[in-house]
């Protein structure tokens, strides 16, 4: 297993400090923050000088001499007042790239060594409502935690977890009673088989429910519920019980809205690149919840509270009040604390997972410290249970408000995702009339274009700290310059025509292998010294479920081989061996931009 530059060089540093007899732990050596003056710092003996009572430059002097002739350096120097500056040997470096380059697709990133079980949580869609702009930065930000996670190793699960229950489905029965009160799921006293084919499309199914949800809700000048509107609603809640006691017609009905629903769904997050291993939803965790709610009134956790049954979730150190844990309402129905544990319940029986990590909105934060802290207390996990909620910020527009169509609605997501993709396709039709070279079918211009697009989007939310808010602008975010998604497909695409070209000259990629040679340019050593860090970018941003670090990393690749290929005469270089050098180079950054890009949730076209 290939070992991280990083740690090969702390590894030579530590040794010349444990040598001239210092403690180890004052070998640590990180990235220059003066990349003019040195490429690794170290500022241990400064540290170090306290303890053992002299000036950090005597320190520093010492380990300086000791590492002069270490093949890992092309130079390592003491400045006062005690700093080591380092310069990694061109030589050492082209060896780390060779080994990179053989690294079976790691790239020098270890796997861990102790794989873990992974469920993610990342859905969150509620069934018979389309998708909206609001679940955009779940699906994305889960999709690529999934992936690194995955990339690292470990047996990861991805979990819709639909919003299949709830007063929701009350009103969708009501509302189809209205419409076809003739059908046989209202009928209690049919013994039979229900018809396999759904009662409705899915079209109507996204009329049904908002048409329900209107009704129940409809105001008298007053501002009280309407009559009908109160009647509406009760007959709801009673279909919603029913439901819930598992009345067989209304079930049906269920299953009915979720093979509709799924399959809209389904096709929504493909067109993301997003795709979960589980399709469950709140339903599959009812039969859990009478157990469980006994367990905890058995052992003492649950008690009745104003006709609330509830536990206590607060602890010693809270500085602020963290109300208890409502599991059932007065009227003795559930709530999402009560399916969010029955779901760990299931979650732990089916797959015993070592971590569970939850993508929801920011301001569900409360909620999930309450269930956590009740899913430890009642024993549902242990104690040290790697329970996880990741928070993120909101999608807004220019306006610095919430993300709205133009008429102030909620905007669809697959309307989104259309826009971007009519954007994207109107710069590649006028790209390709700049570049008359650029012939491109109606076909590969679409499906180039839908690739673009993609990235688009997604970068434009990955680059951002998760749990920040960020402004969503299309202009910016399809622009082919700065720090952008389509900027970083523009690269690989780049990339890809030269190792094109290279190969219409009769030569071959695959012959290039240990071929790459020392850096004789400053934007070459550059260049491998960004490739050198992509293990320890990886294993960093995953450690901290933060693809934005990915993001940075690449931008500053796809900077970094830029400037290389504005330098450097590739295709026309006379020397061989240094065009081999050139080409093993190009392969390498286009084999760990593309890995990046995957752990991201998406890919990139051949041409542009």
């Amino acid at each position: 297993m290939m070992e991280k530059l990083m740690d090969q060089i702390t590894e030579e540093v530590t040794k010349a400090f444990v040598d001239a007899g210092y403690d180890e732990k004052y070998g640590k050596v990180t990235l220059s923050n003066r990349p003019d003056l040195c490429e690794f710092q170290c500022n241990g003996a400064m540290s170090a000088a306290k303890e053992y009572k002299c000036a950090p430059f005597m320190i520093s002097d010492k380990i300086a001499e000791a590492l002069q002739n270490n093949p890992l350096f092309l130079s390592v120097e003491s400045v006062k007042p005690g700093f080591l500056n380092m310069t990694v040997s061109p030589e050492y470096l082209a060896d780390y790239m060779n080994r990179m380059q053989e690294d079976d697709g790691r790239f020098g990133c270890k796997k861990v060594e102790n794989p873990k079980t992974i469920i993610v949580d990342y859905g969150g869609a509620n069934v018979a409502k389309p998708l909206h702009v609001g679940h955009l930065r779940s699906a994305v930000i889960g999709e690529s935690i999934k992936r690194m996670y995955r990339f690292m190793g470990n047996n990861v699960i991805g979990d819709v977890h639909l919003g299949d229950w709830g007063l929701q489905m009350g009103l969708i029965i009501e509302e189809l009673r209205v419409r076809k009160p003739d059908l046989v799921y209202f009928d209690e006293s049919y013994e039979g088989e229900y018809p396999k084919e759904a009662p409705f499309t899915i079209s109507e199914l996204e009329d049904i429910y908002p048409t329900a949800s209107k009704k129940a809700k409809e105001k008298d000048a007053q501002g009280n519920l309407t009559e009908s509107a109160a009647s509406f609603h009760a007959k709801a809640l009673q279909a919603t019980n029913e439901l819930q006691q598992g009345r067989r017609g209304y079930r049906a009905i269920l299953s009915h809205i979720l093979d509709v629903s799924v399959t809209d769904l389904k096709k929504n997050y493909d067109n993301l690149n997003v795709s979960f291993d589980l399709w469950k939803g709140e339903s599959d965790a009812q039969p859990y919840i009478p157990e469980m709610v006994q367990m905890m009134k058995d052992k003492g956790y649950a008690y009745y509270s104003d006709g609330a049954l509830v536990v206590d979730v607060t602890e010693e150190t809270d500085a602020k009040e963290i109300p208890p844990c409502i599991i059932l309402k007065s009227d003795g129905s559930a709530l999402y604390s009560t399916t969010d544990l029955a779901t760990i319940v299931w979650r732990m029986k089916d797959y015993n997972p070592d971590s569970i990590v939850y993508l929801t909105d920011a301001r569900q934060s409360m909620h999930f410290t309450q269930v956590f802290r009740c899913a430890k207390k009642t024993g549902l996990v242990n104690k040290d249970m790697d329970l996880r909620h990741i928070g993120f910020g909101t999608m807004n527009g220019k306006d610095g408000g919430p993300f709205k169509t133009r008429d102030g609605g909620v905007m669809r997501l697959e309307y989104l995702v259309d826009e971007i993709n009519q954007e994207m396709l109107k710069k590649i039709r006028e790209n390709q009339k700049e570049k008359e070279n650029l012939e491109m079918s109606e076909e590969e211009a679409k499906e180039t274009a839908k690739k673009i697009a993609l990235a688009a989007l997604k970068y434009g939310d990955l680059s951002n700290q998760a749990s920040k808010d960020y402004i969503f602008d299309i202009d910016r975010f399809t622009s082919f310059e700065g720090n952008t998604g389509p900027y970083i497909l523009y690269t690989i695409v780049r990339i890809k025509s030269i190792l094109g070209k290279y190969e219409a000259l009769g030569k071959s990629v695959f012959d290039v292998a240990e071929a790459i040679l020392p850096a004789e340019k400053a934007n070459e050593k550059t260049l491998m010294l960004v490739l050198s860090r992509f293990g320890t970018v990886i294993e960093n941003a995953t450690e901290e479920n933060a693809p934005h670090k990915i993001c940075a990393y690449i931008y500053e690749l796809s900077n970094a081989f830029n400037a290389f290929y504005h330098d450097t005469k590739i295709l026309s270089e006379e020397d061989e061996k240094k065009q081999k050098s050139y080409i093993g180079l190009l392969l390498l950054t286009k084999g760990i931009l593309e890995t990046s890009i995957d752990m991201l949730g998406f890919s990139a076209p051949d041409r542009m």
